[in-house]
């Protein structure tokens, strides 16, 4: 008899399982959504310090104000009110490089960092590995570090820290992007905040979740936000303002000037 083996989801006739649980007698209303999310992927349930600094990750991701994302949904839901599914699709689907996944790119850039080295024992020593990291670089771009609003800090880097601080989960690769913001000034000529989104893949990273899936992480999270957003440009819409701002004020330009 052909098998597909799964250590997720099964379901018969009279029970569904989840993770080797009866799904309503042993999950639901018992195991939060963000803590689910972790056990999914990580096939472990994390414990209330990881399941409190995961969740603390999500909030932070959720929305930050008409980011491309939210505009995408929200135009996207403008031209096709019909499809839901589009309009949030249509936002998740920009979450890269820029927006979202930095969470991903910043965890696996320190994961690949520290892979294979000995760690620090003091701020000296993760200083000296850090800018052995930021010379290695040689003026390529440093995820994480940088942010088109908070341009001196963004202020959810201290409270995330912070919370994974109190929760004894302050990591290598926490530890390293800290490091990171304290000394690329010396050799980039400026100094840069530590981004959310940043900070968000080191905490994640630091979880012991595959880097690999960061970006995932923080599109679940945006899927709320987005959901969000589509609900208020129905209570409130200005998609049709953003589109006609734009369309009435484009102006013909020769190519060849």
């Amino acid at each position: 008899m052909t098998t597909f083996p799964t250590s997720l989801g099964t379901s018969t006739s009279d029970e569904i399982r989840l993770l080797g649980q009866d799904l309503t007698a042993d999950l639901m209303g018992k195991v939060g959504f963000g803590e689910l999310a972790f056990w999914l992927v990580a096939l472990r349930r994390p414990t209330p310090s990881e399941t409190r600094v995961f969740e603390a990750v999500l909030v932070a991701l959720a929305d930050h104000g008409f980011t491309p994302t939210a505009i995408a949904a929200r135009l996207t839901y403008l031209s096709a009110p019909d499809s839901l599914q589009g309009a949030l699709a249509a936002g998740l689907l920009g979450g890269g490089s820029r927006f979202l996944g930095v969470t991903e790119d910043c965890g696996m850039f320190l994961h690949e960092a520290l892979e294979g080295r000995e760690l620090p024992t003091d701020d000296a020593g993760w200083d000296e590995f850090a800018l052995d990291v930021v010379r290695g670089v040689q003026g390529r771009y440093i995820p994480g570090l940088g942010h088109p609003v908070h341009k001196v800090q963004d202020p959810r880097t201290p409270v995330l820290i912070g919370i994974a601080r109190e929760e004894g989960l302050q990591g290598p690769h926490l530890k390293l992007f800290q490091a990171i913001g304290r000394v690329h000034e010396q050799l980039l000529g400026r100094k840069l905040p530590l981004n959310g989104a940043g900070v968000c893949g080191a905490a994640l990273a630091d979880l012991g979740l595959p880097v690999e899936l960061l970006r995932g992480f923080a599109l679940l999270a945006r899927a709320a936000g987005l959901l969000g957003q589509i609900a208020e440009e129905r209570r409130r819409p200005i998609g049709m303002d953003a589109y006609l701002t734009v369309d009435r004020n484009a102006v013909y330009v020769d190519p060849e000037t």
